[in-house]
């Protein structure tokens, strides 16, 4: 048995005013991954629309409210609510609520090495990418052709924080957290 309080955990920042707590190493869980997030109202889980291949995700809402982006629209997590990702299903968490939002995040198994975004290859067409980092250096693969691709940064301003979203017509698009542009399609570098 193992016994953390959540608040001794460090905290790494997530957002201008908000912060992840990896409860996962603490607890010594080897089947599951295991995160605490306080998300500031505006702000959102880390990352944008992505994908765990081989990881199914459970998200428990402890305190206000969070709304998730999918594929299929919209959804609103409450209060004492939870929802669940299968494998391959694309979603992002943000708080829109004028409130904290406190939630939990389970992933099973622990360990993910396939996480996509929803965007085509420029070399095949395939309509994903998936992460991988090398040397410290985030890169972008095509599962069926093996092209890798390295994000550049947001072409209008140079910003690095581009992320993957649905636009009003629940179409993704890549928009820069910088100055907003929006791009059809991740800019990248082959």
């Amino acid at each position: 048995m193992e016994k953390v309080a959540i608040s001794n955990v460090e905290a790494h920042v997530v957002g201008e005013d908000s912060v992840r707590r990896g409860l996962s190493e603490p607890l010594e869980t080897t089947n599951i991954a295991l995160n605490h997030y306080r998300i500031a109202s505006g702000e959102g889980f880390p990352g944008g629309l992505h994908a765990h291949m081989d990881q199914e995700e459970v998200f428990v809402v402890l305190k206000g409210e969070a709304t998730f982006e999918t594929l299929d629209g919209e959804v609103t997590v409450g209060e004492r609510e939870a929802i669940r990702y299968s494998p391959g299903e694309f979603q992002s968490g943000k708080n829109n609520s004028d409130r904290e939002l406190i939630a939990v995040a389970m992933g099973a198994p622990r360990d993910t090495e396939d996480i996509r975004i929803p965007a085509a290859c420029p070399d095949c067409e395939n309509d994903t990418l998936r992460f991988q980092m090398r040397d410290d250096e985030l890169t972008f693969v095509c599962p069926d052709c093996d092209a890798e691709h390295v994000p550049r940064n947001c072409p209008a301003c140079g910003d690095p924080d581009l992320r993957v979203t649905l636009d009003e017509t629940i179409h993704t698009v890549v928009v820069c957290q910088g100055c907003g542009a929006e791009f059809e399609n991740p800019p990248l570098q082959s």
